[in-house]
């Protein structure tokens, strides 16, 4: 019984004194704050639309490969990976960066604020890394320099994923974590296991949100067809109305959630953000298009829903003289934490910024392509404070006014730092 004691005693102090960040590692993790927070500003100063980020690409590119790593780039169009290898033999752990801006014009205040504009179907718009994609890019770019310093402490590799196109690619293309796995991320050395983070601008500077299994929805786009007969619009009854029937099948949809899904099992949402059809204000017109999102977070409530959407538009429609059918594409798959995982990452995470700084947290409705990754390899995907603490005000993601305090990113170079370095000594 002594023996198994001592043993286990030995393997808690042998994780413990694993868990603690090197004195070395540390002092030139806080001497690169100042350029990350550098490399953010430049960033969100020249952001790049999905499947459009050839500059983004090459300062990435560059900077790997002044670090001497081996850099591939042109992955799913303007993907870099930039391989770190240890002295010493080991596993592959790979950590991700997504690098895409939004069609969004900014209308904040800042001194590097995006004055960049572009094309976005067919629309002039300003374009913003109101998503945060800015600090993600520099703080791996500086784990990626802090850990190029340290290959003697190294046992295996770490693959520096920078991933374009996670807000999704254009209409007819592909593009994002999806194409990087179909074209071998993950392979040429097979990764063992994935991390990455997402900023949050709603919890404080200092902080660190995550949870084990779904942590983020599965998502889907459609898009929903309305046929009808157009007529004049003061005699409504020698036609067939679309947008009449658009706005039952809309009220119909909501039903769905409302009235048919065990939200006790897990939250689902069903969206329309875009509904097009007409051109005067007297013509019953022929056509409409829905345009939305579903959210879940359970399979079998995904493949409910879906199913139901497709009966009921087509039922609505029926009962109403015209037809309706429904499109899908599938954005992404269930962000899935592998428990044993994530269990591990919690220990390195509570050892780089506090016990009472490491919470746990709700699955949120939101969508990430990380999971594509997660479908292949074993992963953890957490949430890092950007909030200024005291703040009474957030600033949303995908809006104008998106802030997120620099203060936050330094946390998020210790944290991948040590998840990969834990992950590949233990």
């Amino acid at each position: 019984m002594k023996k198994y004691i001592l043993l286990l005693l030995l393997t808690i102090t042998a994780f413990s004194v694993k868990a603690q960040m090197d004195s070395k590692i540390l002092k030139d993790i806080e001497e690169i704050e100042p350029k990350v927070i550098d490399w953010r500003h430049y960033f969100h100063e020249n952001p790049e639309l999905s499947n459009r980020e050839f500059n983004t690409a090459k300062k990435i590119a560059d900077h790997l490969n002044s670090l001497g790593m081996e850099v591939q780039t042109g992955i799913a169009i303007t993907g870099v990976v930039g391989l770190l290898k240890g002295n010493n033999p080991g596993k592959v752990v790979a950590l991700r960066a997504d690098i895409d801006g939004l069609p969004v014009t900014e209308r904040n205040d800042l001194p590097f604020k995006s004055k960049k504009k572009d094309t976005f179907l067919g629309d002039e718009t300003g374009v913003m890394h109101a998503c945060g994609h800015d600090t993600h890019i520099a703080i791996l770019m500086g784990v990626a320099e802090v850990m190029s310093k340290h290959k003697d402490k190294i046992n295996g590799t770490i693959k520096f994923i920078f991933q374009p196109a996670e807000e999704g690619p254009p209409p007819g293309e592909e593009g994002g974590a999806k194409l990087m796995v179909k074209e071998g991320v993950l392979e040429n050395p097979k990764v063992d296991a994935i991390y990455g983070l997402h900023i949050n601008s709603g919890t404080p500077v200092g902080t660190i949100t995550l949870k084990p299994e779904g942590i983020m929805a599965a998502v889907e786009r459609f898009v929903v067809t309305v046929e009808g007969k157009q007529t004049h619009g003061s005699a409504p009854w020698s036609g067939v109305d679309p947008i009449y029937i658009s706005a039952k099948i809309i009220d119909g949809f909501q039903s769905i959630i409302s009235r048919e899904s065990n939200l006790v099992t897990a939250p689902a949402v069903i969206t329309v953000g875009k509904i097009s059809s007409g051109v005067r204000f007297n013509i019953i017109p022929e056509n409409a298009e829905l345009i939305g999102t579903v959210r879940t977070l359970n399979q079998e409530m995904r493949t409910h829903i879906m199913k139901r959407m497709n009966e009921m538009a087509a039922g609505i429609a029926d009962a109403h003289g015209g037809k309706a059918t429904i499109e899908w594409q599938n954005n992404t798959v269930v962000t899935y934490n592998d428990p044993a995982l994530t269990t591990k990452a919690i220990a390195t995470l509570k050892s780089v910024a506090g016990d009472s700084k490491v919470l746990d947290m709700k699955a949120v409705t939101g969508g990430e392509d990380f999971s594509y990754f997660q479908e292949k390899v074993p992963g953890v995907y957490f949430f890092l404070g950007g909030m200024t603490p005291g703040n009474k005000e957030s600033f949303p993601h995908h809006t104008p006014d998106f802030k997120i305090d620099d203060a936050g990113m330094i946390l998020g170079v210790k944290a991948l730092s040590q998840l990969a370095m834990d992950y590949l000594n233990e």
